[in-house]
């Protein structure tokens, strides 16, 4: 058995692009751990080409280092809201986390929040300020702002340079001197904390694990049976191993330590992070398990009917390697055969479209992201529905309800009031303000920041809320939300017709107060999109039978008064009754063909 004081589990949290993963790749490169080096990559632990491009964490990594005699076990963590469920996870699974802030930017709301998240975990945290590179950061005030706001003393911030590896390995010696050794008993039957999951096509599904309690053992391709404690499912190992970045096969995991295990089997769905592993049956699962919801629902199209094929092997590829992703089968009469997609939320959605379209070469129609609805019927019955299809006759329905969240925007003070505005206008409903004041009075802050709170629907974050948010801020506020619970909400159906017939793919869901002005805009879009034909064309949108907004595309008309070369008023007249029958019985028989480049322009919007 491993000496447990020996061993050190730690995470890095911070916001969004302020440089964690560089960071971890520096203390890989000290520690003389990094086996890669004929790859040339950017950054060590960010494996996928768009990590490396938008310099966000998307997949977690966990890496093992040996540094004056002991194991450091990082585990990185993804670095934005939509996976705040794994976050969690990875916090769990360590006794300390570095709470990393960029010198330049200072702390944004994430960073707040996730070391909420460590302290309610009873983690250690150890602040750290990087990027002290970079010229005229005033190092000074960011370390005033953290004393401040988080409670810091000065004389514990470590200050490195993520870049050039300065105080790197003073920032190693202070983990093995702050970060507590984990517990953990022998003796007692295993349990395994799986903290990630990712699909090798060698081993099967591989499960990120550290042990609390107990031991695990594979020696010459033997292993005792598995059984994972929530999902009531059990397997048998194929291999056990650590993270050195590379997986590493070893013959033993004992507690406190951070490894992998191989399961063989094929479907990722089986292993749901936060789940426990043991080696007995009836043991006591820990704690803070949640299956992951898909909060956000799209249909992507391909363009082309015959990369539907192509489409589906592509999200089965992606779906082995993330358990969050669903998607089940869609039927359209104007864009064909496509896929019913469920997200975390709507970066996750961007992950994943830009991956289909990269790495897959596959390209994408995608309709306007949804949530999902819950329905209760007259009697008694509940439906959950996504698509305007799928709600039932208004007759039938006697409540509905949709998802909330609590919205936590950090901004600075000259912002708040454009901010306030941005969520009533979005039915958000205010909750609190906290100023973040400093302790001492005597330390003037360069920027007064604050904390809104708002609860706001999640339909109304999902469209362009935080791209509005990021504008009228200039880029300083930051978001964290997490989700509240369903409420009531006085939901329409609005159908849209073209000549007098409803176009399903453009039906829509909204408020009934804000059903028209959406309409509206629709139904403008629609008039410059949709061609002249030699009729005139009714656009209507309609909530049942009682129509709310209309367009009129104005038809072609041919003077067939031109070859007239004067004489009496009536023949003019005669002509241009002629035509106006004409058009009347074309009016009738007409067929109106919205072609595939106008419909995509009015999805679009």
């Amino acid at each position: 058995m491993k000496n447990l004081d020996k061993i050190r589990n730690f995470s890095i949290i911070a916001h969004i692009d302020h440089g964690k993963s560089t960071l971890a790749d520096r203390m890989l490169e000290a520690t003389h751990t990094d086996t890669r080096h004929e790859k040339h990559k950017e950054r060590i632990l960010d494996r996928l080409d768009l990590e490396q491009e938008r310099g966000i964490t998307i997949k977690l990594q966990a890496c093992k280092m040996n540094w004056k005699g002991y194991e450091l076990n990082l585990i990185d963590t993804p670095g934005h809201v939509d996976f705040s469920y794994e976050v969690s996870r990875s916090l769990a699974a360590c006794e300390s986390a570095i709470l990393l802030v960029d010198a330049s930017q200072g702390i944004q709301a994430q960073t707040l929040s996730n070391a909420k998240k460590a302290l309610e975990l009873g983690l250690k945290l150890i602040p750290v300020l990087n990027k002290i590179d970079l010229p005229n950061v005033d190092i000074n005030a960011r370390e005033e702002e953290m004393c401040n706001l988080l409670g810091f003393q000065k004389e514990d911030i470590i200050k490195v340079s993520g870049k050039t590896g300065e105080n790197v390995p003073v920032l190693l010696d202070n983990i093995i001197k702050e970060c507590p050794a984990p517990n953990g008993d022998i003796e007692k039957p295993l349990q395994a904390l799986i903290f990630d999951s990712f699909y090798d096509e060698h081993r099967g599904v591989v499960v990120a694990i550290r042990i609390f309690n107990g031991s695990l053992s594979h020696k010459h391709g033997k292993g005792t049976e598995l059984f994972m404690i929530q999902k009531k499912e059990s397997f048998l190992p194929t291999e056990i191993g650590i993270f050195n970045p590379d997986l590493e096969e070893v013959e033993n995991l004992s507690c406190g330590e951070v490894g992998y295990i191989s399961t063989g089997l094929k479907d990722i769905k089986y292993f749901t992070v936060g789940d426990t592993i043991s080696d007995k049956e009836n043991t006591e699962p820990l704690p803070g398990y949640k299956t992951p919801k898909a909060n956000v629902f799209a249909t992507f199209f391909p363009t082309y009917t015959e990369e539907y094929e192509p489409l589906k092997i592509a999200l089965n590829k992606l779906a082995l390697n993330d358990a969050a992703l669903t998607f089940s089968d869609q039927r359209s009469a104007l864009l064909g055969s496509g896929f019913r997609c469920g997200f975390l939320g709507l970066l996750h959605m961007q992950i994943v479209q830009e991956r289909l379209e990269r790495e897959y070469n596959v390209d994408l129609l995608i309709t306007a992201p949804t949530v999902e609805y819950k329905v209760k019927a007259i009697g008694g019955e509940e439906l959950v529905i996504q698509t305007p299809s799928e709600l039932p006759d208004p007759t039938q329905i006697e409540e509905i309800n949709e998802p909330w969240v609590r919205v936590e925007i950090m901004t600075p003070q000259k912002y708040m009031g454009d901010i306030m505005n941005l969520c009533e206008r979005n039915r958000g409903d205010y909750v609190n303000t906290k100023y973040l004041n400093p302790g001492n009075r005597d330390i003037q802050l360069k920027e007064q920041y604050i904390i809104l709170e708002y609860d706001i629907p999640l339909a109304s974050l999902i469209s362009n809320f935080f791209d509005v948010l990021k504008n009228i801020s200039s880029g300083y506020a930051s978001m964290e939300y997490e989700f509240i619970d369903f409420f009531p909400v006085d939901l329409v159906k609005v159908d849209v017709l073209v000549n007098h017939e409803e176009i399903p793919a453009l039906s829509f869901l909204e408020t009934r107060d804000r059903a028209r002005s959406k309409a509206v805009k629709l139904l403008e879009v629609m008039k410059d999109e949709i061609p002249r034909q030699q009729f005139s064309i009714p656009l209507q949108a309609a909530i049942g039978s009682n129509v709310i907004a209309r367009e009129d595309v104005k038809a072609f008309r041919k003077d067939v008064t031109a070859k007239l070369y004067g004489g009496d008023y009536s023949r003019k007249k005669k002509l241009l009754e002629k035509q106006k029958a004409g058009k009347k019985r074309l009016k009738r028989v007409g067929q109106v063909n919205i072609p595939q480049e106008a419909f995509l322009a009015i999805l679009k919007t």
